[in-house]
């Protein structure tokens, strides 16, 4: 694995849904600011990365008076911004952080359906956001967002997801559309199944980085 960069130098911090912001070295990187997240997760923000067009995903209102940088995926059906488009395998920089494109479609909700663009992002080869999908990276890291409900979605994937990745932190994420009550219980199996390496943060606080954090 590459040097200590995200443990060292990072801040991480989780927003409602699937939003994260990234923050080293007084640059700050914003991923899937959706029409769900807080304006906080914004302020001040060198660059954004979309995973995919859904709403749930990327503000585009917002986003268009923002005025900086937006990474997309090549095929994403974006209206209202000019993105500046990106393809699986690529590896590209955004607001000072190296960052590598996974995957390339949106998990399949039923049979009929033809998914929509969706590109995973490994973060200095550190940290990884998947979307709106369970493509694996193509390298290791450190930290992963692992989806915890969505109507593409089952626990045991996710559970299977996280074995997979073998990260040394899993952090939920993508549970807007969960009640308390639901997200205990998501929270119950996760825990249980993936072992000490999973934990979910409340949205607007930092997330460990390490199994030992």
């Amino acid at each position: 694995m590459p040097g200590d960069t995200l443990l060292s130098h990072m801040d991480v911090i989780r927003f409602t849904h699937s939003c994260l912001r990234a923050e080293r070295f007084g640059q700050a990187l914003v991923v899937d600011p959706g029409i769900w997240s807080e304006p906080e997760a914004l302020s001040g923000a060198d660059a954004v990365l979309v995973t995919h067009e859904h709403v749930d995903h990327v503000d585009e209102l917002r986003l268009a008076e923002l005025g900086v940088p937006v990474f997309a995926p090549a095929g994403a059906k974006l209206h209202r911004l000019t993105p500046v488009r990106v393809r699986p395998g690529q590896t590209f920089t955004a607001a000072g952080f190296t960052v590598v494109a996974e995957g390339g479609r949106h998990a399949r909700v039923v049979p009929s359906q033809n998914p929509c663009a969706n590109l995973g992002y490994r973060i200095e080869h550190e940290l990884y956001h998947p979307g709106d999908s369970l493509d694996l990276p193509t390298g290791p890291v450190r930290l992963l967002f692992v989806p915890m409900q969505a109507s593409w979605l089952k626990t045991s994937e996710a559970v299977d997801f996280v074995r997979a990745v073998g990260p040394q932190r899993a952090v939920g994420m993508h549970d807007g559309q969960v009640n308390d009550r639901g997200r205990d219980s998501l929270n119950s199996w996760l825990g249980r199944e993936c072992g000490p390496c999973y934990t979910w943060s409340a949205p607007g606080t930092c997330v460990p980085t390490s199994s030992g954090a």
